[in-house]
């Protein structure tokens, strides 16, 4: 056990237990900050958030380049960790730390357009323009699904934008937050600008509604953001919410259908499909709707579910047991409504009841009458519909609460596009899906959430337009 006891100002503190869903046992123990420590974390992140704006970005760019690399300096025993903490396996755990690095200096690039001034015309001896002033203190609070990923999208930027940043994160990673700590202070950032906490829900609620913050960035469930707008209401601060995903994929019949079926069945299981933007319904052309039903299960069964700590492992347990749960009801009450079961579930012989284990599924004769076609799942089931025609594929892929990222895959790329212009949807995708690309703008309709993060509109939540009028006397 990793016992990581934060400081606190209470006598004793309450602690808090994460279990691995690897096989239940207690991996890290933190104490849970108090309404004091949030208050003193407020106070140290506004006024270093003072100095911290007067910086150069090139400065602000090296700290954060710095404690990139100081971070990835542990790579390995990082992770392990993710695979403890959350049940990815370890074959593809060290892929995120990868891709921090790269989306980091990604970011860092784009913050030089970003945040670069918008000058215009002089007029009647009066010189204009605008630059992105720093909001001020942001706090971030990540969920466990893609630990460090979702963290770095909210964290880098605001602090190039010259904001201080409190991150609070998920209860099952709480090891994240101090890694990152670890990063900024080897990096020798300045004292305040990061900071985390440990909180409980109340002590959250109270420091989002505080007014000595100014931004709040969350990504997690939908619950979970109404949540935030509830307790930030009133208070004027600016908020990014990233949310849940009900998110299609459509297969035309000129489709190449081993890179659709293998695309396809990647998003849907990877992170054992507990991704916001992971494919969770596909809507194939009647013509090719066998064909696709039968790659896909056979490429299904290649997978191996099991421990995450065995490198041959593709396929890990679900974050917990009750969500394991969650899906196995789903799969049941579909198949009570008619649905088709592909996957054998003794293939797969660690997917047992009462664990997180759980076996991945394909569905075939599926509806909208079916929860699993319209209500998130958040896990490794690949429901798949036949359609008859683009339209009827459109008004399905509409059918829905969220709207993250859809996918059309086909030959006719024009054609394809043409469909993406009539989805509600904040991402849309040709020949690819489950993809999310730093210079562009990565945002949700409906209940997948609200604002934008990443690219140029994504710099815009966290800074604010400040105008300049010089009269040239």
């Amino acid at each position: 056990m990793i016992n990581t006891a934060a400081v606190s100002h209470q006598d004793t503190p309450a602690l808090r237990h994460t279990c691995s869903p690897v096989d239940g046992s207690v991996i890290a123990s933190v104490s849970l900050h108090s309404l004091r420590d949030v208050d003193r974390s407020l106070d140290i992140a506004n006024r270093a958030q003072q100095h911290w704006q007067q910086m150069p970005l090139s400065l602000r760019q090296q700290f954060c380049s710095d404690a990139i690399r100081a971070l990835l300096e542990h790579k390995e025993m990082i992770a392990c960790e993710i695979s403890w903490m959350m049940g990815r396996p370890i074959r593809f755990s060290s892929n995120e730390l990868r891709a921090v690095e790269s989306r980091t200096q990604r970011i860092i690039t784009q913050s030089e357009q970003a945040l670069a001034p918008m000058t215009q015309s002089r007029k009647n001896g009066v010189s204009r323009y605008i630059t992105r002033a720093p909001i001020g203190t942001v706090l971030v609070i990540s969920p466990w699904n893609y630990p460090y990923l979702t963290a770095i999208n909210a964290i880098i930027p605001a602090l190039l934008a010259g904001n201080s940043v409190i991150l609070k994160h998920s209860s099952q990673t709480p090891l994240c937050a101090e890694r990152l700590q670890q990063a900024f202070k080897t990096a020798k950032l300045p004292a305040g600008v990061f900071q985390y906490l440990h909180l409980d829900h109340p002590t959250t609620h109270r420091l989002v509604a505080s007014e000595r913050l100014h931004h709040v960035s969350f990504t997690g469930s939908v619950a979970g953001g109404a949540m935030i707008e509830q307790a930030a209401a009133g208070h004027f601060h600016s908020i990014g919410l990233g949310l849940g995903g009900k998110d299609p994929a459509y297969v035309r019949a000129d489709a190449n259908l081993d890179h659709a079926v293998a695309t396809i069945v990647n998003s849907a299981f990877y992170n054992s499909g507990q991704s916001c933007c992971a494919i969770e319904r596909v809507y194939v052309d009647s013509r090719v709707h066998d064909l696709f039903v039968a790659k896909a299960r056979n490429l299904i069964n290649r997978y191996r579910l099991g421990s995450p700590l065995d490198d041959a492992t593709t396929l890990g347990p679900m974050i917990s047991t009750s969500a394991a749960d969650f899906v196995r009801e789903q799969i049941r009450e579909a198949i009570d409504q008619g649905a088709k079961a592909h996957i054998v579930e003794s293939n797969f012989p660690m997917s047992r009841e009462g664990t997180p284990y759980l076996a991945p599924q394909l569905l075939s004769d599926v509806t909208h009458h079916m929860r699993v076609m319209t209500e998130e799942t958040f896990g490794p089931v690949l429901p798949v519909q036949k359609v008859g025609s683009d339209e009827e594929a459109i008004s399905l892929m509409n059918d829905s609460e969220y709207g993250l990222t859809a996918s059309v895959f086909s030959n006719d790329v024009q054609k394809a596009t043409g469909i993406g212009t009539h989805l509600d949807t904040g991402t849309f995708c040709v020949n690819r899906c489950d993809t999310l690309d730093p210079a562009q703008a990565w945002s949700g309709v409906k209940h997948s959430g609200r604002g934008c993060a990443l690219s140029d509109p994504g710099f815009s939540n966290l800074t604010r337009p400040k105008a300049f009028c010089i009269n040239h006397v």
